[in-house]
């Protein structure tokens, strides 16, 4: 088990099966040490999403928690990239889509789900510039998608 996994199951997760591409494109690209990765829902291990407005239908919290299961499954598609999550040498870029009711205002804080897990992971490593934009739809009404950039072992 790498590093990182031994450090996700001491924070209570494990990693959820890789989410298939929901369209026509790749999972993850990559040049050089650079990895682009498709963003991935707020999708649960066993399938269902979580869905919905925030700011309607959602409070922040739940956002939060759905941000955070679109970074376990980022981490789930890195894995299954890499072979092996120690592989990342640092998160670089991370953006949050938050499907938001017009007077939603607290994307940001959503979004720290994402982020917040990737630095309890990594570290510093974890440290990542962001976006996190309000949208007025996501597909299949999910209530985060998440992408994210990183560089990896060469």
């Amino acid at each position: 088990m790498s590093q990182i996994e031994a450090r996700l199951a001491e924070l209570g997760y494990t990693l959820p099966p890789p989410p298939p591409p929901a369209g026509n494109y790749l999972p993850a690209t990559r040049s050089g040490n650079l990895m682009w990765l498709a963003g991935v829902g707020s999708r649960l291990a066993d399938g269902t999403r979580i869905s919905g407005k925030l700011g309607a239908d959602l409070t922040v919290a739940q956002g939060y928690e759905a941000a955070r299961w679109c970074a376990l499954n980022l981490l789930a598609r890195m894995k299954a990239e890499l072979g092996d999550l120690d592989k990342v040498n640092r998160i670089l870029k991370v953006v949050g889509m938050v499907n938001s009711a017009p007077d939603f205002y607290q994307q940001a804080q959503v979004v720290d789900g994402a982020s917040d897990l990737f630095v309890d992971l990594f570290g510093d490593r974890g440290r990542h510039a962001r976006s996190a934009p309000g949208m007025a739809a996501l597909p299949g009404n999910t209530a985060v998608i998440v992408e994210c950039v990183v560089e990896v072992a060469s």
